[in-house]
């Protein structure tokens, strides 16, 4: 790499096809390689044959048409208390020190881990379900719109916004 020299990394796959674009890139600390290569692929023909409507709620995380229902993860609501111990650490350092930089480090970490732990919840279940039906329809919310701010009953809508927010149905749906 230019001005960094020889690097090691570890290796997750086989890298398949003739290599086009490597990335290097940098997220809370760690750095990560993204390689984009070229190949031909046979276009897969899907084991299943069945067709599945999927309803998002907030109650449970997902509801298909066949019965089956999915439970909420919610991983912010979860780290919430350790957020908040953090989050207030951080506000007691002088800004910019040594020790508010590494109080900061330590939120962002906690957001990173919050994350993590719902994308790797919304991988999952979207995998499970484009494994069992071929063909899936979901209905196309507007999250933008569901969590706007209230003019009434503020505190009671913040919480409602905060647990739709928590589900990401936005990175469900994609």
């Amino acid at each position: 790499m230019p001005k960094f020299g020889w690097l090691r990394y570890r290796q997750s796959q086989d890298i398949l096809g003739e290599v086009k674009n490597i990335t290097v890139s940098e997220s809370c600390g760690k750095w990560f390689v993204s390689i984009q290569t070229e190949r031909e692929v046979e276009i897969p023909q899907h084991p299943s044959t069945s067709a599945v409507g999927v309803d998002w709620g907030v109650v449970n995380f997902a509801t298909l048409s066949d019965g089956e229902v999915v439970d909420q993860c919610q991983p912010f609501k979860k780290f919430l208390p350790k957020l908040a111990r953090l989050q207030r650490r951080l506000a007691r350092k002088q800004k910019f020190s040594k020790n508010w930089k590494k109080a900061k480090a330590k939120v962002t970490e906690l957001h990173t881990k919050i994350a993590n732990v719902r994308k790797d919840f919304v991988h999952g279940v979207s995998n499970d379900i484009s494994k069992n039906h071929a063909v899936v329809c979901i209905e196309d919310l507007q999250v933008k719109n569901l969590s706007q701010s209230a003019t009434k009953k503020v505190a009671q809508k913040s919480g409602l916004n905060r647990s739709i927010l928590d589900a990401s149905p936005f990175e469900f749906h994609l």
